[in-house]
């Protein structure tokens, strides 16, 4: 097992760098550049951001000279080729000196740990309720397949399945936030205004409350793949030939269920746990957030390919991307640790 996790560990190296270096050339194709933009809102054609050097810059009726473009084609470092700007991103990042924003005027670490409050919220507790519900939600249908019970929870998940996520939110929003029925849930941010000023029990009741609406919105187009995900991957079991050993050696349904299908069906949907747990942290919605006014890190991935914002684009982009593949690796991981049967010789051999 060693020898493949060293072998995997080394072939993120090339896939990190494959598509770091194939987004950084689709950047250098893309109209309305930082310094395009720069130019446009110093000449006064676009609104939005803080002009800097804007004094020094613009002349007037005249608009921008050669000279002073080329001024501000330095500053923003696309005087070098782009060979030497990919090779000096790559060497920071290594270290991950991320660099500063465009738009922001931060740096892009600062700003990504002021967003991910409210991705970890929405992508923690999403995931927390879609596993905790889905699981024993998908093992009753399973035992209860073609019941009424499974019926109707079928068509209700189905149906929340084929609703989108911003719709639910604006009909959440208009019967529980104010809207034309009940004033029942907040619908801006995390916390309130006064949460500063509250007792430890309030302000987790505060924050516990403002989370409500969205996390519904998130959660429920999730637990429909969720639920029959697990459904399926039990009755697969269920209608194996070793369970019908089982019951005809007298054993009861709850020990034939826990002692002998629950640790094989459990397989398929414990192995994507590492994955889906570590992502969750950094997960982002930008309808969602919109909706209810939560600045997090959909939003501002949204804002940044928008306003041309690259080191937030490309150090984003080169954290998560390492996060991505860390978290596959480990949901490869756990198919050994879940099914001691599996092991990793025979891709090791080849």
């Amino acid at each position: 097992m060693a020898s493949y996790i060293l072998r995997r560990l080394l072939l993120m190296i090339p896939t990190l760098f494959g598509i770091m270096l194939t987004t950084f050339v689709i950047t250098q194709f893309v109209p309305g550049g930082p310094v395009e933009r720069m130019i446009a809102q110093i000449e006064g054609r676009t609104g939005g951001g803080e002009v800097r050097a804007a004094h020094t810059l613009y002349q007037g009726n005249k608009g921008l000279d050669q000279e002073r473009i080329a001024q501000l084609t330095a500053l923003y470092g696309f005087d070098r080729p782009p060979l030497e700007r990919f090779l000096v991103m790559m060497k920071n990042y290594l270290v991950f000196d991320f660099g500063e924003s465009y738009y922001h005027h931060r740096t892009v670490v600062d700003l990504v740990i002021s967003k991910l409050p409210v991705s970890m919220s929405l992508g923690l507790w999403s995931f927390l309720i879609v596993y905790l519900t889905c699981i024993p939600l998908g093992i009753k249908k399973a035992m209860q397949d073609g019941s009424r019970f499974d019926v109707f929870t079928s068509s209700v998940i189905l149906v929340g399945y084929a609703i989108p996520g911003f719709v639910l939110a604006i009909v959440l929003i208009v019967l529980f936030g104010g809207g034309s029925f009940w004033n029942l849930f907040p619908l801006r941010g995390l916390v309130s205004d006064n949460w500063a000023q509250m007792g430890l029990a309030a302000k987790v009741l505060d924050y516990l409350w403002h989370m409500v609406l969205p996390i519904i919105s998130i959660a429920v187009g999730s637990l429909a793949v969720m639920t029959l995900l697990t459904k399926n991957s039990f009755l697969e079991e269920i209608r194996k030939q070793y369970v019908l050993t089982a019951r005809a050696k007298g054993l009861s349904e709850n020990r034939i269920l826990y002692r002998h299908i629950f640790r094989n069906a459990i397989i398929p949907i414990i192995t994507g746990f590492p994955g889906s747990f570590i992502t969750a942290f950094f997960t982002g919605s930008l309808l969602i957030e919109t909706i209810f006014s939560l600045d997090g890190m959909g939003l501002l991935a949204y804002d940044s390919i928008m306003n041309r914002d690259y080191p937030v684009v490309m150090g984003t982009l080169y954290f998560f991307t390492i996060i991505g593949l860390i978290s596959r690796l480990l949901s490869d991981l756990s198919y050994v640790m879940v099914d001691p049967r599996i092991t990793f010789e025979s891709v090791e051999s080849k």
